[in-house]
């Protein structure tokens, strides 16, 4: 078994909080903007299929050597949830995700959450941090760079592979 798990994470005026089924619901309207899949493609899910995944999600990886981490944004002074980060970690490497609803966009509570999630992965001894953006995806162009991580020559689906290698 990996040794991570997800525990809650606190930022100046962030809580990202282990995943939970409860969720779902205030998730699904977090998420419901069509937007959000302007690169990713797909449409916002309802409650119940964000319930289904979230239970597939908090069972955990069939792969014992895979340890999947996932978290929803609580913005502290509005008392609410505002978008997920989440990381998929093997080894030592974490390919990591972040969303954010579109009503809290523009506010810095991405780059504030992944980088803790950053941070946390790194006290944990991950030593490669990954990150596929889309290469018209520029707010998420500017999260990565500002938590260290770079573009590099790979794509994926027609994405950049964004790395933060191990310090030297």
């Amino acid at each position: 078994m990996t040794p991570f798990e997800a525990r809650p994470i606190g930022t100046g005026r962030l809580d990202l909080l282990p995943l939970r089924v409860e969720h779902a619901e205030e998730m699904a309207a977090v998420l419901r903007d069509p937007a959000l899949h302007t690169f990713t493609g797909g449409t916002p899910d309802t409650a119940e299929a964000l319930r289904s995944r979230y239970r597939r999600l908090t069972a955990g990886s069939p792969d014992p050597a895979v340890s999947w981490l996932n978290w929803v944004i609580r913005l502290r002074p509005d008392s609410c949830l505002t978008g997920y980060v989440q990381a998929t970690v093997t080894d030592a490497v974490a390919e990591i995700a972040w969303v954010v609803g579109t009503p809290w966009q523009g506010r810095g509570i991405a780059t504030e959450a992944a980088r803790a999630l950053v941070d946390r992965l790194a006290r944990q001894r991950v030593l490669t941090v990954i990150a596929h953006i889309h290469p018209d995806h520029h707010a998420s162009a500017a999260v990565a760079t500002a938590v260290g991580l770079r573009p590099t020559d790979l794509r994926q689906e027609g994405e950049i592979r964004w790395s933060r290698p191990a310090p030297l």
